[in-house]
């Protein structure tokens, strides 16, 4: 039998904001008795969901724990039941690979190594676009390159001792800003075709003898060329072609940002002072003409990067506020709103409901411009939870704030800025591209996505001491 007080604790880190019924129920109880996580070995599921037996089961726990209680939970939200005529409930899990590909730092660069630029990409059984198709890649996959039959056509390696042929304009060459000049050294005086044909001649004159033709898209090696002219090897002799029909090759190339220099300052809004020193902070930030942004926008930043060369901006800080509740939400939303500014606020989840903090004011939140991102569900530190409750905690958190935002969380401000290479793990599993721990540090690098080191900000701090912080001033 539990105790009331006991039983009362459960009920609130199960609350929920709205009726996404069997989701927490469901978590709590599959993923600590039946075992859910996926095992290494296995491919990364595209879902989080239970099995048929684990449902069964959080029924018989249900009637016994929850028979007898009122209908709505400490925080106002619905509380937890199950019904027959609903679903069980799924997590999206679709961009975990895709946020994995983003965190990748220099071991995926290399000799020969190519990305997927495009959505997804067939791999066919010849340089054609009516061959078989043999495989089907994905955005962000890394493929080695065995050669480029011409300016149309890869052929690359594929798992197994297979091999295949892909589109050249999908693929990008993983390289270093410091190694790019090298690499395009490479290609020097490759030219190719940039005609359906062309007419190789005996000599540098239209009214020459064709020797043969060219097939678009087809490499050229040019010998030597003028204005008009290129002299080239043909077919064990040379020949002359135009030369406004040919056009430099170079491959694409993702010169990737592999360290960021991006301070990160974290304000706990339950500490008291921080709504009179918040606007001092923001001002003296702004003054100094430094860059606030969200998170939203850091992630932003880094897709637009898994397809172009772009950099984040010198003097670019996040502002960040975790220790949300009730009580002080309103005062944490007017002092932004005063301050013009968009911050990212890092919800725990155990808040919100009917009673608590109420969707309206999240969707107030979303609509001046914030970003709301997880702080996990009980504000429990993750380090000191057994797997399954971390899992709980991250994939629950999530699946709660999704629901009441409409919008995709990708970011966890570890409780207490509490993590390890354990809770960290569990964190990319749970389909979260970047996590905020406590630090001292202005830069990271990309493979640190995870574990971004953020400023604990004292209210007592002064705005002089904000900004040595962020610039790296003693």
């Amino acid at each position: 039998m539990f105790s009331m007080a006991t039983y009362r604790r459960r009920r609130q880190s199960l609350s929920s904001p709205k009726p996404l019924v069997a989701f927490l129920l469901i978590a709590s109880f599959g993923i600590l008795f039946a075992g859910c996580s996926p095992k290494e070995e296995e491919p990364q599921p595209e879902e989080f969901t239970f099995t048929a037996e684990d449902v069964a089961r959080f029924k018989e726990l249900s009637n016994k724990a929850e028979a007898g209680l009122d209908s709505l939970n400490d925080e106002g939200g619905p509380r937890l039941h199950l019904e027959e005529d609903k679903d069980v409930p799924v997590l999206d899990m679709s961009m975990v690979k895709k946020y994995s590909s983003i965190r990748s730092g220099p071991a995926a660069t290399g000799e020969n190594l190519y990305r997927i630029t495009n959505e997804f990409l067939n791999v066919r059984s010849a340089p054609k676009v009516t061959a078989d198709s043999v495989d089907r890649l994905d955005q962000g996959d890394i493929v080695e390159l065995l050669e480029f039959i011409d300016a149309a056509w890869a052929h690359i390696k594929l798992p197994n001792d297979r091999d295949g042929y892909v589109a050249q304009r999908y693929i990008a060459k993983l390289t270093s800003e410091s190694a790019l000049a090298e690499e395009k050294e490479k290609f020097k005086d490759r030219y190719f075709v940039d005609f359906g044909f062309l007419n190789v001649r005996k000599a540098a004159d239209t009214h020459s003898e064709k020797l043969g033709e060219l097939q678009g898209q087809s490499f050229v090696n040019v010998l030597s060329k003028d204005d008009v002219w290129a002299r080239i090897p043909f077919e064990g002799k040379e020949g002359y072609v135009a030369v406004e029909y040919l056009s430099p090759f170079l491959p694409n190339f993702l010169v990737r940002q592999e360290k960021f220099t991006f301070p990160v300052l974290i304000y706990r809004a339950s500490q008291k002072g921080v709504v009179n020193s918040l606007p001092k902070h923001i001002d003296a930030l702004k003054q100094s003409g430094l860059r606030l942004i969200t998170m939203r926008q850091f992630k932003d930043l880094l897709t637009q990067q898994e397809e172009r060369d772009i950099r984040m901006e010198p003097g670019t800080v996040a502002l960040a506020i975790t220790g949300i509740k009730p009580e002080n939400i309103e005062e944490i939303s007017d002092v932004l709103r005063a301050s013009a500014v968009k911050g990212t606020l890092f919800l725990e989840t155990q808040h919100l409901g009917i009673n608590g903090i109420t969707q309206k004011q999240v969707l107030t939140l979303l609509a001046n411009g914030h970003d709301l991102q997880s702080a996990g569900h009980t504000g429990d530190d993750l380090r000191s939870l057994t797997n399954a409750q971390v899992e709980l905690e991250l994939k629950q958190s999530r699946k709660i704030l999704e629901e009441y935002t409409g919008r995709g969380v990708f970011a966890i401000s570890y409780p207490m800025g509490g993590v390890n290479a354990r809770v960290m793990k569990l964190a990319e599993e749970s389909g979260y591209l970047v996590g905020v721990g406590s630090g001292q540090e202005r830069s990271f690098n990309r493979e640190q996505l995870l574990r971004i080191p953020a400023f604990a900000i004292s209210p007592s701090a002064s705005a002089e001491e904000i900004l040595g912080l962020v610039k790296g001033e003693e």
